[in-house]
């Protein structure tokens, strides 16, 4: 009998029975493993045993918190970084190559845009920015030497969500991979293999983290694309479907040495535990406050998929549900107006992150994409008016008692 998500979050079978009992998995806060012969040792060194035997390369609190990731998502493989950056970073890394191309839009957390726009463009692997949601302009987009297409289900801090259905069918006809970043909506409300997402990476430093304990990022491998006429993974084709995961296991993240640390694995394996949990009553929330926003005058525009209103309603409900996540964004007058509304605030948190247990704002144009040239921000559409909030877990009346107070409002 298979169980539940929650159930199974909480009780998944360890690999080895611990010598105590323990309920909870221990930490194996160590570099190094013994091994009883030198034979031994080298079986485990060419991947003849899965024995550990360096925790860069893995790890036995590491391996499990994989373990249940892939268990909770129906993955093929699963491969934790330290954080959701050096995962998408890892994964670029395992698949592109010197005159690859890597198609996605425009509205892009700012780190991403970075690595695509600057750092990968530097190793010769071309980014191509277009409009996601226009079927036409992704198809024309895509020619023999894209390594990806890349989204994000609901993209940060813009909020845009792309029909999942159309893109994917596009990168099936073409025989492209469909990359995407969940983080927005974690995998207790969203299955990516259901969309045809063939991998899946998510900022697990945000919901699965349970309360912004540690950094960390996971890469999901479904398994679900044939590998084996790519240039990028050529020396791993024979594998086919799972040549990903085989590089991306064999050599690539251990080169890069981007691995979780054991102590941050125990702290995420708590996360999970909890996850589903935390995210109903952060999304709802955020429902709620979407729509209390929309009745306070100096509020010029509220945006959150979960409103009716909203024109990526319709997508949103069908994608992800009744709660699109626990993020939203309104715009003010003037990036002064911002400043003065943050300034004012008493408890909810002026600090970046997404979806802690606390509420956090920030101001985007300004921090998160204040590095950038106006004319990079205004491709990005990220507007000097923008706030952007992360609802946590507070009471929702307190929460909005906090925006009043800032607004000067009082109802």
């Amino acid at each position: 009998m298979e169980n539940h998500f929650n159930t199974q979050s909480i009780h998944t079978g360890y690999p080895k029975q611990d010598p105590y009992g323990s309920l909870q998995f221990p930490v194996y806060g160590t570099n190094a493993f013994e091994f009883a012969t030198a034979e031994a040792m080298a079986d485990a060194f060419t991947g003849k045993t899965t024995e550990f035997t360096y925790s860069r390369i893995s790890n036995p609190t590491v391996g499990y918190f994989e373990k249940r990731v892939a268990g909770l998502t129906g993955a093929f493989g699963v491969t934790v970084f330290n954080s959701g950056m050096a995962a998408i970073s890892n994964i670029f890394l395992n698949i592109a190559y010197k005159g690859a191309n890597i198609v996605t839009s425009p509205h892009l957390f700012g780190n991403t845009y970075s690595l695509f726009a600057s750092t990968l463009k530097a190793f010769g692997v071309e980014t191509r920015f277009c409009d996601l949601t226009n079927p036409n302009e992704l198809s024309n987009a895509i020619d023999q030497n894209t390594c990806a297409v890349f989204l994000e289900i609901v993209t940060n801090p813009q909020l845009e969500i792309a029909n999942l259905e159309a893109v994917s069918a596009i990168a099936r006809q073409k025989n492209i991979p469909l990359v995407a970043d969940t983080t927005a909506v974690p995998f207790c409300a969203f299955k990516a293999k259901d969309h045809q997402i063939d991998i899946e990476v998510v900022s697990s430093t945000k919901y699965i983290s349970g309360g912004a304990t540690s950094l960390g990022g996971i890469v999901i491998d479904y398994g679900t694309f044939d590998w084996t006429d790519k240039q990028g993974l050529k020396d791993f084709a024979s594998l086919g479907k799972g040549a990903f995961t085989a590089k991306l296991r064999k050599e690539t993240h251990r080169n890069v040495g981007a691995y979780m640390t054991p102590h941050t694995a125990q702290a995420q394996l708590l996360g999970l535990e909890t996850l589903s949990l935390r995210f109903a009553q952060a999304a709802s929330s955020c429902l709620q406050i979407a729509g209390e926003l929309q009745q306070m005058a100096k509020i010029q525009t509220v945006n959150y998929p979960g409103l009716a209103s909203n024109p990526f309603h319709s997508l949103a409900k069908k994608q992800f549900g009744e709660l699109p996540g626990a993020m939203l964004t309104f715009d003010l007058s003037s990036k002064e107006t911002c400043f003065a509304f943050l300034n004012r605030l008493k408890l909810i948190k002026r600090a970046t992150n997404l979806f802690d247990n606390k509420s956090l704002i920030i101001h985007p144009a300004s921090t998160i994409f204040g590095m950038f040239s106006q004319d990079v921000r205004d491709r990005m559409n990220i507007s000097d008016g923008t706030v952007r909030l992360s609802v946590g877990l507070e009471d929702v009346d307190d929460l909005l008692d906090d925006i009043r107070q800032a607004l000067g409002q009082y109802f």
